[in-house]
């Protein structure tokens, strides 16, 4: 889909030309449609980090005149702020509908296609989580075709370091905060007369480092025996860290190498999640 700029540049009206616009050489299109594209072709260029008038003239292809006009207009009405001897920035009108886009478009409503879509890819169960205190939140499971069953659900909490959808969460926090969650994880554990099937500290610590520098996680059978899973991180617009997906199948389904293999996928999928909460593209 094409941005508002791209659109500009594209055509001044806009819109693709009809027929009779394409035999004349002319468009036709109306004035309004023109104007609106561009007023918010400006929005985004301000944005961009593109600030002042000539540069955003520039971009725009209008007269400085006609610029100066569109952002006094916007400026009045709050969707920009102006700074003398400094330039334009978005303005709190452009926050606050921001912030109605994000509660209009829940998250699990939101990444329930993307969820099935790697549940139908891999064949696996994947699920959706958030952070609740120090533990996951389990938003949504989409069950796999493999017939598998695991203790996982919907409205679920587990500790966030025992759990591939958890550790990928983790990734959004600061390295100097995971000993505590792994050490809750452990007590957890121990208190339910359970034996602690997570790594010692140092060897855990080291592989979440190398999680965080590739993006994805593993789970080797650390919060349930005979399941492994791959999780990656879904950001906001902001890039914050707010919510994670995974995908989970039983160990015989889950060798090494086919985890290598799908934490690119899983690690796509969570990006296409996050680009639809409004995180810029990305390239992985």
């Amino acid at each position: 889909m094409k941005t508002p700029v791209e659109t500009i540049k594209h055509s001044q009206s806009g819109l693709p030309a009809t027929k009779a616009e394409a035999a004349t050489g002319r468009e036709e299109r109306p004035q309004g449609t023109q104007t609106l594209l561009r007023g918010l072709a400006l929005l985004e260029l301000v944005a961009q980090g593109i600030t002042d008038v000539k540069g955003i003239a520039a971009q725009l292809g209008t007269p400085r005149s006609t610029t100066h006009r569109m952002l006094s207009s916007l400026v009045s009405e709050g969707y920009l702020h102006h700074i003398p001897y400094q330039g334009y920035s978005l303005g709190f009108r452009l926050i606050y509908l921001g912030t109605k886009a994000q509660e209009q478009r829940p998250l699990g409503a939101l990444a329930r296609p993307f969820l099935e879509e790697l549940a139908a890819q891999t064949g696996d169960t994947v699920h959706l989580g958030t952070v609740e205190g120090t533990q996951v939140f389990y938003l949504e499971k989409v069950p796999g075709t493999k017939g598998l069953e695991m203790r996982s659900r919907a409205g679920q909490r587990m500790p966030l370091a025992s759990t591939g959808v958890g550790k990928a969460l983790m990734l959004g926090f600061s390295p100097a905060g995971w000993g505590e969650l792994y050490d809750e994880a452990v007590a957890i554990k121990l208190e339910a007369g359970e034996r602690s099937l997570l790594s010692p500290w140092p060897q855990y610590e080291a592989a979440m480092q190398q999680y965080r520098a590739q993006g994805w996680v593993m789970d080797l059978e650390e919060n349930e025996l005979g399941i492994r899973c791959v999780g990656a991180p879904i950001r906001d617009v902001s890039g914050k860290v707010v919510a994670a997906v995974s995908n989970a199948s039983a160990v015989p389904y889950m060798p090494k190498e086919r985890m290598l293999e799908l934490g690119p996928v899983v690690l796509a999928a969570a990006n296409k999640i996050s680009e639809a909460l409004g995180m810029e593209k990305t390239n992985a």
